[in-house]
């Protein structure tokens, strides 16, 4: 095992790590341009849910999509089956 054998792993642990990098600024990009309210929107509807059905965190999505010239606010909720939600009310 020379020296440049030596360097030959670096090489790959730098491309894996620049890889990463890309998707980190990937993800950045994606979300940079949008609304600030939109994390405060997302809270407050599943606060407002929660009065009715009982509901994880992750079950409202609260998304901003570009449809032609317009923004159109898309939000996504999982209910519970109704088995479930009749349990949770009546616990």
């Amino acid at each position: 095992m020379g020296i440049f054998d030596f360097l030959k792993g670096k090489k790959q642990t730098a491309s894996i790590a620049k890889e990463r990098l890309r998707i980190i600024v990937a993800q950045e990009r994606s979300t940079r341009g949008g609304p600030d309210y939109l994390p405060l929107l997302q809270r407050e509807l599943l606060e407002v849910i929660r009065k009715y059905v009982s509901v994880d965190v992750d079950a409202v999505k609260v998304d901003l999509v570009k449809d032609g010239d317009h923004d159109v606010l898309d939000i996504s909720v999982a209910l519970p089956d109704r088995e479930e939600a009749r349990a949770a009310v009546n616990s």
